[in-house]
């Protein structure tokens, strides 16, 4: 066969496969194992987009399908290439995010731990990740590829989302194939729907509760179900908190709106006094319970799709649904259960829509909420908070590290967010950004402290190479912030957090990527000019931030 003949091999029948399934980008690092899938992409009129790690090809992924609300996948080799994803992955997984890894595997005769002593062999690569992604499927043959990747693009959409993995053998990605080009797949996720029995007997809780109370988890968000969660609350009268992983689900100034501040007293024991608390979305976990301190008086009623959260962590009435579908049709039912719907005469006993002091309820949580922090000399970090408000665009999408000013951000920011608390795992900010705006076009910012910044430098490179308009903010503060501030409290000292670090400003401008310093009072002018101009962009904000005090110590 002459040198420059087309042959299509098991590599394009993956190229085809995700085109056919719907992708349009897909990130990626080669390595040996995986030349094939590269080579089969030049065949391709999929978009690439090539970070410098494999971690932040996986985090890239998942801030890419965070942005498109579908599935979103990546290229890896085998072995260390593989394994650099798990990081991300865990974080994808705990974040309910749609991520399909495409991995490549050694040649088929070394699979099932032969040990033939090929390079990056491992006795079952697929084990590692078997307890991180909701599916692991290693192909053995070219007929295989194109079912086994439809079956994990329907695995990683169906409620609860997540990520999945695909392995392929370097012998079957390379080998000439004359199996028909992939023109069409067709999946069905099978929608979770709640049962009927279980809706109303949810709806006649509520209806007849004095104290109604929501917790929104993030859950309703991937569902998209704010409008739903809307309509009931109004309907209900009932008081929303939204968790961390929730914002945006309620508007935040909505007068039932109880806003995001889980770690406060103050308003784990308003969702605790609730004689009916509904939980959507969220399995009631170590953030969204102040640390398992609060401790539900009334009745439980929880709607989540992943069963294993379902009353993991406390008793109730459990609905295993999509939050979308549970909350159209509860507000359907409770509607009905007031008005007596269909004919049927109200339901007994059911409460009127406006209860009086409900909205002054939520007036006086938020106040004391304030009161308290007035008392702790936080002005900085409140204004450094704000002026990031102010000067992001009011669609621009934004990514968090697992930094002082994120967590702030988790409590008191008023607009939705991504970031990496679902794992908690650092370096997820930047990579996750460029994703979204490969995804978006952008302008998206990027948020880090100086030791998250060090996991993603590296992707500088790739927001110069492809013209990503990501502007990457870094509060710098001279290590670890949050960890100097937990080992210091519960020590007296902090070890290990202190960290020498780059001059951010000289080495972007390095890779040819706009920089400079600011300070609080200028922030908000130079990060608003950066998001305006188009492109990649640093900007460095020397600061040492602090955490308000916590309450789940003292409770």
């Amino acid at each position: 066969m002459s040198r420059g003949q087309v042959v299509r091999t098991g590599g394009d029948l993956v190229v085809e496969s995700l085109a056919a399934l719907g992708a349009t980008t897909v990130f990626g690092e080669p390595g040996q194992h995986a030349l094939g899938l590269f080579d089969a992409l030049r065949r391709s009129d999929l978009r690439y987009v090539g970070c410098r790690t494999e971690l932040s090809v996986a985090f890239a992924a998942d801030g890419h399908a965070r942005a498109t609300r579908s599935v979103t996948p990546f290229l890896v080799s085998t072995g260390p290439g593989a394994l650099g994803t798990l990081p991300a992955l865990m974080e994808s997984r705990a974040a309910s995010v749609p991520v399909l890894a495409v991995s490549s595997q050694i040649p088929a005769d070394g699979l099932g731990g032969r040990r033939k002593g090929y390079l990056h062999e491992l006795p079952d690569q697929a084990t590692s990740f078997r307890d991180v992604v909701k599916s692991v499927r290693v192909v053995r043959t070219a007929g295989q590829i194109a079912p086994a990747l439809a079956e994990a693009w329907e695995m990683a959409l169906t409620a609860p989302t997540g990520p999945v993995l695909v392995e392929i053998p370097q012998d079957v990605l390379l080998a000439e194939t004359g199996i028909p080009a992939v023109s069409e797949l067709r999946v069905a996720p099978r929608p979770l729907v709640p049962r009927a029995e279980l809706v109303a007997a949810a709806a006649d809780l509520l209806v007849r509760a004095a104290n109604p109370v929501i917790l929104a988890g993030g859950g309703v968000v991937r569902a998209g179900a704010q409008a739903a969660l809307l309509e009931l609350a109004e309907e209900l009268d009932a008081p929303v908190a939204t968790t961390f992983g929730a914002k945006g689900a309620f508007p935040w100034e909505h007068p039932l709106s109880l806003q995001s501040w889980l770690e406060d007293r103050h308003l784990t024991a308003f969702l605790e006094e609730a004689d009916v608390l509904l939980v959507v979305g969220s399995g009631l976990g170590e953030l969204s319970s102040n640390y398992h301190t609060m401790r539900p008086r009334g009745r439980v009623v929880q709607i989540e799709a992943d069963l294993g959260k379902l009353e993991s962590n406390h008793p109730g009435l459990a609905v295993h649904a999509d939050a979308r579908l549970a909350l159209e049709e509860l507000a359907r039912a409770v509607k009905g259960a007031r008005t007596g719907g269909d004919g049927a005469a109200p339901l007994p006993g059911a409460q009127p829509a406006a209860r009086s002091g409900t909205r002054s309820a939520v007036r006086d949580v938020l106040a004391r909420v304030a009161a308290r922090l007035d008392t702790q000399d936080l002005a900085l970090e409140r204004s450094v908070l704000a002026a990031i408000d102010r000067a992001l665009p009011e669609q621009a999408p934004s990514f968090w590290d697992m930094t002082i000013l994120a967590y702030w951000a988790w409590s008191a920011w008023p607009r939705p967010m991504e970031s990496a608390q679902g794992a908690g795992g650092l370096g997820h900010a930047l990579p996750a950004a460029l994703g979204a705006a490969a995804a978006t076009g952008g302008p998206v910012l990027a948020v880090s402290g100086d030791g998250g910044a060090m996991y993603g430098l590296a992707e500088l490179a790739t927001l110069r190479q492809h013209r990503l308009d990501v502007t990457w903010l870094i509060v710098d503060d001279g290590g670890y912030g949050i960890l100097r501030e937990y080992m210091t409290d519960a020590f007296g000292a902090a070890t290990g957090t202190e960290l020498a670090r780059p001059d951010f400003v000289a080495l972007a401008a390095s890779f040819g990527v706009p920089a400079w310093h600011t300070t609080p009072e200028d922030l908000e002018s130079d990060l608003a000019r950066a998001l305006r101009t188009p492109g990649p962009s640093v900007v460095v904000l020397p600061a040492t931030l602090r955490m308000f005090a916590p309450t789940h110590l003292t409770s």
